[in-house]
């Protein structure tokens, strides 16, 4: 006994020697430091169910404010053209057009909700923006046979919003127009054609158009920016999965999907061509029409109507689109 308590004792010395605790100091942060790069840290704590996911869920990243931090608009308000005094000639706006209505969501009230559920011509829609990708899209709110409202998870994808819809808190990808999580994971949204342009175009294209109004129901500053300078900017405040430097990660391009082939008509190149430029994408001639001083653009094909193209960050769509056709000049 004597032998076993001189034994303990003597590890016991070395173990609370100055030497020993830095040992075990530096092995416990190197431990830490594995776990983080393995990426165990990288999955963020959520009430959303994430047990059916058909993304690695380490991809999922908390984007800071939480679920519904940013408060997605449920009942929008509109005011007519000649009462949207808050909006100058040059500010971005998401039109959206159906049947003899015209509607524009400007993006100076899109950075702060991102997501507006609404309706034209008597149909359900999501009109959604993600300031940190540039990308404004619209979508059926119908899914498997009843209407959907969505909100701000709080959580991105690739840099993008990711949307979860109230009915079944299902999350959705907004570029890759899927839900990548829940119980309806693997379903697809239903793209509709919305431009993003300047009001001054808008407005003159669509005299009747109505404006969604700054009365959100919400207290916040529509004339800050709060993403101001970040357009111009190489960084990106998150990481996407795939990257490629031919653009500027900012470079605006138009980005096109034809039966699962993609292609982008970056700005910089259209700027080099006339307008419009006749192309052929997946086997199907389509026409890109540029507008190089209101910097806005849209895709027809020979039937004459939109194709849902959407404007994006270049590094945003190539993070969706690694295997993506680009359109340059000659």
């Amino acid at each position: 006994m004597r032998e076993t308590s001189s034994l303990t004792n003597t590890w016991w010395l070395r173990l609370t020697s100055p030497q020993w605790r830095w040992v075990l100091l530096l092995t416990g942060g190197a431990v830490l430091i594995l776990a983080a790069w393995l990426g165990f840290r990288k999955i963020p704590t959520t009430s959303f169910d994430l047990t059916r996911h058909s993304v690695p869920l380490d991809q999922l990243v908390d984007g800071g404010p939480g679920k519904d931090g940013i408060p997605a608009i449920l009942r929008p308000h509109f005011v007519s053209a000649q009462e949207a005094t808050f909006l100058r000639d040059e500010n971005r706006v998401l039109g959206l057009q159906a049947g003899t209505e015209a509607k524009a969501y400007p993006v100076k009230i899109l950075n702060w909700h991102e997501i507006v559920n609404d309706t034209i011509d008597g149909k359900a829609v999501v009109v959604t923006y993600c300031p940190l990708c540039g990308t404004g899209m619209a979508f059926e709110a119908e899914a498997q046979g009843w209407r959907h409202t969505f909100g701000v998870s709080g959580l991105l994808y690739q840099s993008d919003l990711l949307m979860y819809d109230h009915q079944t808190e299902s999350l959705w990808s907004q570029v890759g127009m899927h839900a990548v999580a829940g119980p309806l994971t693997g379903k697809k949204l239903s793209p509709i054609v919305l431009e993003h342009t300047t009001w001054r175009e808008w407005r003159t294209a669509h005299p009747s158009t109505v404006v969604l109004s700054t009365q959100t129901g919400s207290f916040r500053d529509y004339d800050r920016d709060p993403y101001a300078g970040y357009g111009e900017s190489s960084e990106l405040f998150f990481d996407t999965t795939h990257v490629d430097s031919r653009y500027h990660p900012k470079e605006w391009v138009i980005g096109l999907e034809i039966d699962g082939a993609t292609k982008a008509y970056p700005f910089l190149e259209l700027n080099k061509v006339p307008s419009p430029l006749v192309d052929r994408v997946n086997g199907r001639r389509v026409t890109v029409r540029f507008n190089a001083a209101t910097r806005s653009g849209s895709v027809v094909g020979d039937d004459g109507k939109l194709f849902p193209s959407v404007t994006a960050f270049w590094f945003a769509w190539y993070a969706f689109h690694p295997d993506t056709q680009v359109f340059t000049s000659p």
